[in-house]
């Protein structure tokens, strides 16, 4: 009986609806007219008679106030605070009114639906199963209640002998005939369901249940929706807050796709139980099938601040987040879904495409499995198991899959399409192209074009992608998609001539298609050209002043030309400014502002998101973060707190809070706030780092170790578990311990961070003999460990064995060629060992990573060595320019003065870096220094270095004095 479809307790209790509201002026003039108790209570039936319970209700507060004793006060104020939803101080009146000796016969039948209404059903059957009344009309509605009590603990027999009793009592009681209708609809005698619902309309044509009924057998037994629409309005009309008839008629619009009638509909729902569970759940659905999706996830977060563990809408919050891409919020919502409610197959489908999308194949198979084992059937789960299969490696799986999707829709051009893509990836790959070019051919739509051009691209065959764009254009020459794929299909193949025509062709088309307008802006820059960059954007401003993407390209633009960061804080301003509710321009300047350690313009700057914004996760979040850079630690508890409210199923507020507990120094809050993120996540390897490191801290070992260990179940293939393990046995100078975990880990989890650690431990152990050994055998077996090889180099350097670092970086920059670190690194070594190429392997690096810093300062040291002093000067300059506060630059640029003969100058410099109080702008260093009252000074900015840089710079100006 309890999972009867038709009939639960839901179908016989009272609509939960909106709280009372009175106004306050309304019951001060009720409250003054006076009159006797008597008069006041005939007033209020008068009122109830007219179903206008409110205004009952303040007559019989007024009657009350008179005569607190009075039993029919209190029984009409229960009768009435049922008809309002109030139903459990409906419960406490009713009760109150049988104390006071009111007739059982009245009171207890709405006493029971009181019970029935809050979910007290054994309660109910307890207490009244064996009640008599007096009066059949009374006994009917009392043995319904209990039918339903029944109903809900399962107990089939009972239930019929208590509607059997409540039809005997009254033959024609209506609700007694209702539950029967539902009772016979749930073991699917749909006929005599609906004959019985008939029965009662005969009678009461205006019987809500009976018409909500009838609603729900035309749809579910006759699949006649628009009929079933029609009687749900019937009960609307009949009932207006009746949720479950609402619910009916928008659920039949949205599944028909009738988004604008939907909505409509809902505004009548809206208007009764603005702020009903169920009126949010609709809501959200309407916003996710209009693709509104930020509409969609406020929704479904309220609501599950009301209803934390109702799996439905778990389920709808589950497909936002997956909308959204915000995949781990997606994980935790669908799998807490799927667990409790196996049999949404929504949740289930849409969790396999969340692992599939975040790129964990082997989970997407055991959701999959798990429920094909349990039976559960989902005529959708064909092309989302194929594509399971095909990114497990089983292409064959895949394949079968796949031609049962394309067999179940033989018109579905996309499962045809989804058919050909994995043969791709089996032998007979040339048959599988001709099968997409003849979808492509014979189907209106693009789907197969996008994937035979996506085919053929992945291949390197651009002349076969060129000529699927050209059949792609055919099918949309409105469109300025197939000019941009061709631009980039050009571009691939080196044209860059013809790239920059197709973009511009695309744009001929929509003027303001961004794609295409980035393309052409990216072309500039490479010609060196960033203000023809500029001038694209901004044309597309011209058109369209607030559009978003081209406000924050030209703050990128401004970024990557090195302009004043006011310039590019301004910019990102006024893209916040242009789309106010929209979060992602605002979290861009917060974090623009934080970047720069501008800590009062990021206050700013959050304060205001979070006024615009206050029910955005990313916004709060944000303003915690900008609390905590600026010292304010019980603050960004606060904001975060409030952002786990916000998302009280998310592991990732948690994460932050923890953090705001750290820098409050509470670390027994912290550690607290881990573990309920781990509740809700359980493998969440940022709260199980945290934890350890928490337990490390504080000596508990065993705890940490634990932990670790539970890392390495959850993750068997994967290293980090290992590595935790053996850092805590580290930790304790345990290193018999430490290298055991690692060699464990390299066992089941091979990696170059293990073979690190390894190393590393044998070397803390003084086991050098040992860390050789292993070393070697590792690159004999690895030989194209890169990661090892740049660790090795390191190594090398520490002990000043630049041969073999020189060795070490040459095999990294020869199996990666754009590797620039490793460029840089054996530039470095390179000079040390007075290569001739030393300069040449540095500005390699410079060419592969344009804007590092610490790039730009070996050139300058390698070309100090080689006695080119403008040119070092030159380069040094850069790199202060880039990172000003970086000590290590500016006593590089003391030796480069140093070495260029202008000692005084770089005593200055030394001095100036001395001086604990002063700050100077990076462009003062050039040949031509200027002072002001004895101080070295910038062109714009006066000031001197802030930072004492310790032992090596004072002998460096021993060096400059004596010299």
């Amino acid at each position: 009986m309890a999972n009867n479809p038709f009939f639960t307790n839901r179908h016989l209790a009272i609509s939960m609806t909106k709280g009372l509201t009175v106004s306050l002026l309304t019951a001060l003039l009720l409250a003054c007219g006076g009159g006797s108790t008597e008069s006041m209570l005939s007033s209020a039936r008068d009122y109830m008679a007219k179903k206008d319970a409110k205004a009952a209700i303040i007559q019989i507060k007024n009657a009350l106030q008179k005569d607190p004793n009075s039993p029919d006060a209190r029984y009409l104020m229960g009768v009435a605070l049922l008809e309002t939803g109030e139903v459990a101080a409906a419960e406490v009146e009713l009760k109150k009114a049988l104390e006071l000796k009111a007739s059982a016969d009245d009171v207890v039948p709405k006493l029971a639906e009181a019970l029935l209404a809050t979910g007290q059903f054994k309660k109910l059957t307890d207490d009244y199963n064996n009640t008599q009344l007096g009066n059949a009309k009374a006994t009917a509605s009392l043995k319904t209640s209990l039918a339903g009590a029944w109903a809900a603990q399962g107990k089939s027999e009972q239930f019929q002998e208590a509607l059997k009793a409540a039809l005997a009592a009254e033959p024609g009681h209506e609700p007694a005939l209702i539950a029967q209708a539902r009772f016979k609809a749930g073991t699917r005698d749909f006929d005599a369901a609906l004959a019985l619902a008939e029965s009662v309309l005969v009678k009461n044509p205006k019987n809500a249940e009976a018409l909500r009924l009838k609603g729900d057998l035309l749809l579910y037994s006759k699949q006649q929706t628009d009929e079933a629409l029609a009687f749900y309005r019937k009960a609307i009309e009949a009932k207006a807050d009746l949720l479950p008839a609402h619910a009916g008629a928008v659920n039949i619009l949205l599944t028909n796709g009738k988004l604008d009638d939907a909505a409509t509909q809902l505004e009548g729902l809206k208007k009764v139980l603005p702020n009903h569970p169920q009126t949010r759940y609709l809501v959200a659905q309407l916003a996710y099938q209009k693709k509104d999706f930020k509409t969609a996830r406020e929704q479904v977060q309220q609501l599950l601040r009301i209803a934390p563990n109702n799996t439905r809408a778990m389920q709808l919050a589950g497909a936002v987040e997956f909308q959204l891409n915000s995949l781990l919020q997606a994980e935790v919502l669908l799998s807490k879904a799927v667990a409790a409610s196996p049999e949404l197959v929504l949740a289930r489908r849409m969790l396999v495409m969340t692992y599939l999308r975040s790129g964990q194949p082997a989970k997407a198979l055991t959701t999959l499995n798990a429920g094909i084992a349990k039976g559960i059937v989902d005529p959708e789960i064909n092309s989302v198991a194929g594509e399971v299969y095909l990114q497990n490696g089983d292409v064959k799986k895949a394949e079968e899959y796949f031609a049962k999707a394309a067999k179940a829709s033989p018109e579905d051009a996309r499962k045809k399409t989804s058919l050909a893509l994995s043969r791709l990836a089996g032998s007979n790959s040339e048959a599988a192209y001709g099968e997409l070019q003849e979808i492509a051919a014979s189907d209106k739509g693009v789907t197969a074009d996008m994937a035979l051009i996506s085919a053929h691209l992945r291949k390197g065959d651009f002349d076969k992608a060129l000529k699927a764009i050209d059949g792609l254009e055919k099918k949309q020459p409105e469109k300025p998609l197939a000019a941009n794929l061709r631009g980039r299909t050009l571009l691939a193949k080196k044209d860059i001539a013809g790239a920059r025509k197709s973009f511009e062709a695309a744009l001929k088309i929509d003027p303001t298609f961004f794609t295409a307008v980035a393309s052409l802006a990216a072309l500039d820059l490479a010609d060196k050209k960033p203000e023809d960059a500029k001038k694209r954007f901004e044309a597309v401003l011209a058109k369209e002043p607030k559009n978003g993407q081209a406000l924050l390209a030209m703050a990128e633009l401004a970024a990557r030309t090195n302009a004043p960061k006011e310039e590019i804080g301004a910019l990102l301003l006024k893209a916040s400014e242009a789309n106010p509710t929209e979060p992602g321009p605002r979290l861009l300047l917060i974090d623009f502002y934080l970047g720069n350690k501008d800590i009062k313009q990021a206050t700013s700057a959050a304060q205001n998101a979070v006024a615009t914004l206050p029910d955005n996760p990313d916004v709060v979040d944000a303003l915690g973060r900008v609390q905590l850079a600026a010292g304010e630690p019980n603050q960004a508890v606060t904001t975060f707190s409030k952002v786990v409210a916000l998302q009280p199923l998310s592991p990732r507020p948690l994460l932050r809070l923890a953090d705001g507990h750290m820098a409050n120094k509470n670390k027994d809050a912290a550690l607290q706030t881990l573990k309920k993120a781990l509740e809700i996540k359980p493998d969440l390897l940022d709260a199980q780092k945290g934890i350890i490191t928490l337990n490390m801290d504080a000596k508990r070992y065993s705890e940490a170790v634990a932990m670790a260990k539970s890392v390495q179940k959850q993750r068997p293939k994967e290293p980090v578990g290992y590595i935790f393990e053996g850092d805590i046995s580290a930790a304790q100078k345990n290193w018999d311990a430490a290298d055991a975990a690692y060699r464990a880990g390299l066992k089941e989890a091979p990696s170059a961070e293990l073979a690190i650690k390894l190393h590393s431990s044998y070397l803390a152990s003084n086991k050098a003999p040992e860390a050789d050994k292993f070393a070697a055998t590792w690159i004999k077996d690895k030989p194209n460990d890169v990661g090892f090889m740049f660790y090795l180099g390191d190594y090398a350097i520490a002990r000043k064995d630049y041969a073999s670092a020189e060795k070490s970086y040459s095999s990294v920059v020869k199996l990666q060629p754009t590797n620039a670190a490793a460029f840089n690194n054996l530039a470095w070594v390179s000079g040390r060992l007075n290569r001739p190429n030393a300069v040449e392997l540095a500005e390699k690096a410079l060419q592969l990573a344009p804007q590092q810093a610490a790039f730009m300062d070996t050139l300058a040291v390698l070309l100090s060595d080689k006695g080119d002093y403008p040119k070092a000067l030159e380069w040094q300059n850069k790199a202060i320019l880039a990172q000003p506060q970086n000590t290590m630059f500016k006593m590089n640029m003391a030796k480069i003065h140093v070495k260029g003969g202008k000692k005084d100058l770089a005593k200055r410099l030394v001095c100036l870096a001395l001086d604990d109080n002063s700050e100077t702008a990076p462009m003062m260093y050039h040949e031509e220094p200027v002072y002001r009252d004895g101080v070295l000074v910038g062109s714009t900015t006066s000031g001197a270095w802030g930072h004492r840089i310790g032992k090596s710079l004072d002998s460096l100006g021993q060096t400059i004095g004596s010299g």
